[in-house]
């Protein structure tokens, strides 16, 4: 009898290639957080690019310094020491009332950061500029910022990793790559002009990237050979409430701002999608990208704007558990279809976002 041939083994497929897209909004940013935990605990895909702003910055800049380390169990181990590190350090935006406090339920601030002693507060800040109350520039967060990323990792890792930053005098958003990544260039994506001064780059003064891009996805499109892209968003498009106050209108003002270039960017892309679906634009010239979110619009909807200067470490943990479910949700439902198939639907998402709110 012949012998049988032994079976050659079938090599794995491969995972397809999924560039991440992280917005900025302050302590918010724990949200992300929360969604890169679940993620890297066992996502089909292969991290190829990402881009971020503020918040967003600040978390992939942690995450590729980890992944450089020592792969995806790293980068959790990192993300952790890097938003507790956030919370020990207090609260270093402004607000006068630092002091340790005992766990709160719920997603909330201290009643006196929402008393109207603290829209008073507010006030009397923004009557000066930040050159005036903070001459010599001090941000603890650059402090942070340094003990836990790694230049050459950013610069060399395998994740690219693309900030964005917002020229001063031109208003044009600047997009930071392997080439020039710095700590500057981190501070400089997360700097609130009424909080510090414009971080100097190359003689250049930089604010915050959330005015022109956040986050920016275009560097995705052009730079990495990804086709599907993972946005985690954390500013919420719609609010039910009108604000009346003047740091209620200030705050839903700036959020605005900071949603409007991703909701251009947006526009783009599903025009360019339509018009690839009736091939009126050549395939071989235009990336038609496969579009994915993680978001919770009603808990973070549910959150004054102004939470977002809070780094109370009750209220970052409960942010992290919200985005590790919100996470959890999303590879329920679409682990199957990186790699295949667009599961956003930007009209709705972007284009139409009461719709999108009413039916979630």
């Amino acid at each position: 009898m012949p012998s049988r041939l032994p079976r050659r083994a079938s090599s794995p497929p491969a995972l397809p290639a999924l560039d991440l897209a992280l917005q900025g909004g302050g302590s918010h940013g724990a949200f992300t957080w929360g969604v890169l935990d679940r993620l890297l605990e066992d996502l089909p895909a292969r991290l190829d690019g990402v881009s971020g702003t503020s918040a967003g910055a600040l978390n992939a800049a942690v995450l590729a310094t980890g992944l450089a380390q020592g792969g995806p169990e790293r980068a959790r181990e990192a993300l952790r020491a890097f938003w507790a590190d956030v919370a020990r350090a207090g609260d270093c935006f402004g607000r006068p009332d630092a002091d340790e406090r005992a766990p709160r339920p719920g997603l909330a601030l201290d009643p006196v950061w929402t008393a109207p002693m603290m829209g008073w507060w507010q006030a009397w800040l923004r009557l000066f500029s930040p050159s005036q109350l903070n001459p010599w520039g001090l941000n603890p967060l650059r402090d942070i910022v340094e003990r836990h990323v790694d230049v050459q990792a950013l610069r060399e890792g395998p994740l690219q990793v693309f900030v964005t930053a917002t020229a001063v005098h031109t208003g044009q958003p600047r997009v930071f790559d392997r080439h020039d990544l710095s700590i500057d260039a981190l501070m400089a994506s997360a700097c609130l002009p009424h909080l510090f001064p414009a971080v100097m780059i190359d003689g250049e003064p930089y604010w915050d990237g959330g005015y022109s891009g956040n986050p920016a996805l275009w560097p995705l499109i052009y730079q990495t050979s990804a086709t599907d892209v993972m946005l985690v968003k954390i500013n919420p498009l719609v609010r039910a409430a009108t604000p009346t106050s003047v740091l209620e209108i200030a705050d839903r003002a700036s959020e605005i701002t900071f949603n409007a270039a991703l909701v251009g960017e947006m526009r783009a892309i599903a025009f360019v999608r339509r018009l690839l679906a009736e091939e009126r634009l050549p395939s071989d010239r235009y990336k038609s990208l496969r579009l994915h979110m993680i978001a919770d619009e009603k808990v973070l909807a549910g959150l004054p704007a102004s939470t977002k200067l809070s780094t109370d470490a009750a209220q970052m943990e409960r942010l992290f558990d919200a985005g590790r479910a919100a996470a959890a949700a999303w590879l329920a439902r679409h682990r199957g279809d990186l790699g295949r198939r667009n599961t956003l639907d930007v009209e709705a998402a972007f284009l139409s976002p009461r719709r999108a709110t009413d039916a979630a």
